[in-house]
C-alpha cells in the first residue's frame, strides 16, 4: 500500500491539470516500509525533457533526478517512487510505461486527465529482482488527511 498526504496527492494530480495536454512527472520522496508499503513524505515536480511526443510520454533528465536523490539525502529520505499524468488516457501503465520502469520496490502513480481535469489516480508497484522478472502489481493508495493544529484561545 502506498502511503501518502492528501496535500501531496492534490498537488501531483493539480501538476497534471497545470502541463495539459502535455505529460507531468515528478519524484515520491519517503520511506519503504518494507511489507507495509511506501510512505511518502513530499514529492518533487520534475521537468518533462520530452520533446518529440510530451503529449504521451515523460523523461526526467539524469541530471535533474540526480539533484532531486541529493535533496532526499539530505533530508533523509529515499525515492520511493514516481508518478506522471496520462493526458485523456486511462490511468493505466503502458507498455512504454513498463519498459522504462526499473526502480525496483519503487511506487508508480499516474493520474488521468480528463480534458484538463484530474480523474483517476491509480498506483502500481514495480516487483521483481532483475530487469528479466520485473512486474507491475495494482497498488492500493491510503490518503492521510492531516488533522488541523488546535489554536489556543484568543488566537483564532
Amino acid at each position: 500500500m502506498l502511503h501518502i498526504q492528501y496535500a501531496d496527492y492534490e498537488a501531483l494530480r493539480a501538476h497534471g491539470e497545470e502541463t495539459y495536454p502535455n505529460e507531468c512527472c515528478g519524484v515520491l520522496l519517503g520511506k519503504s516500509n518494507g511489507a507495509e508499503g511506501n510512505t511518502v513524505h513530499q514529492i518533487v515536480r520534475a521537468g518533462n525533457t520530452r520533446t518529440d511526443s510530451a503529449h504521451n510520454r515523460y523523461n526526467i533528465a539524469p541530471v535533474e533526478l540526480v539533484r532531486i536523490q541529493r535533496q532526499a539525502r539530505t533530508l533523509g529520505l529515499d525515492i520511493v517512487g514516481f508518478y506522471h499524468s496520462h493526458p485523456d488516457h486511462p490511468a493505466q501503465w503502458s507498455p512504454t510505461d513498463f519498459a522504462e520502469a526499473h526502480w525496483i520496490g519503487c511506487s508508480y502513480i499516474i493520474t488521468a486527465v480528463e480534458k484538463g481535469k484530474a480523474a483517476i489516480t491509480n498506483s502500481f508497484l514495480l516487483l521483481g529482482a532483475t530487469e528479466d522478472d520485473k512486474n507491475f502489481h495494482d497498488e492500493a493508495i491510503e490518503i492521510e488527511i492531516a488533522e488541523a493544529a488546535p489554536t489556543l484561545k484568543g488566537q483564532e
